[in-house]
């Protein structure tokens, strides 16, 4: 069992791991957090392979889950694949620890310093366009020109053209009113045409206007 100094250094660099994963998130490639990340992740599986805690297979996991969080960046897949990468990473880590309720209770101790951290300092950093996507950042006010659940159901049958990419949710503009819709289903492109086919409470779906329509 190790001792507590070496379990407290092992949180410490696990929360500075996270820490990039979360800066890299918000960012989007300047490369600081990855930087701050692998450091730390280098350090961590590095020390405890040379002491032979982990095996080649753990840290194959590790990197295969953080190639998913890469490739999200450069194809974004609505955040399917850094789900898994963070997933990888995280079960990497707990096999790492030992596998035991020690080494989840050390991986949440991890998180919750990386998280108190990034909420400290995420306002100074700028936005990646797969961080817009996660966090909703405009208010549907009036004042904005969106309109209340109440009167959404005249829309049905109004058409417009997306003013964002449709994946399958985003924003269109429907009558000269901004309103976030979500598609039937399909990827609909920024700047298609769009038609209202139904209203479900706050839930506008649309689809791709059709010629002749």
């Amino acid at each position: 069992m190790e001792d507590v100094g070496s379990m407290i250094l092992q949180v410490l660099l696990l929360a500075i791991l996270f820490l990039g994963v979360l800066v890299e998130f918000k960012t989007g490639g300047l490369g600081v957090g990855a930087m701050l990340g692998l450091t730390a992740a280098g350090v961590f599986f590095g020390s405890r392979y040379v002491q032979g805690l982990v095996s080649m297979v753990q840290i194959g996991v590790f990197l295969a889950g953080v190639l998913c969080i890469v490739i999200e960046m450069l194809a974004p897949t609505v955040g399917l694949l850094a789900g898994l990468g963070v997933a990888a990473m995280l079960y990497s880590v707990v096999l790492a620890l030992g596998g035991t309720m020690n080494a989840v209770g050390a991986l949440v101790a991890s998180i919750a310093i990386a998280a108190v951290i990034f909420a400290v300092i995420v306002k100074r950093l700028p936005s990646s366009k797969l961080w817009r996507r996660l966090v909703l950042h405009d208010s549907t006010t009036t004042e904005s020109g969106y309109v209340s659940a109440e009167t959404r159901a005249e829309l049905v049958g109004c058409t417009g053209y997306a003013e964002t990419e449709l994946r399958p949710s985003g924003r269109a503009l429907v009558s000269g009113q901004p309103v976030d819709v979500v598609s039937e289903g399909a990827f609909i492109g920024k700047g298609t045409a769009i038609t209202v086919v139904s209203v479900n409470g706050s839930r506008v779906v649309v689809r791709e206007k059709k010629s002749g329509e």
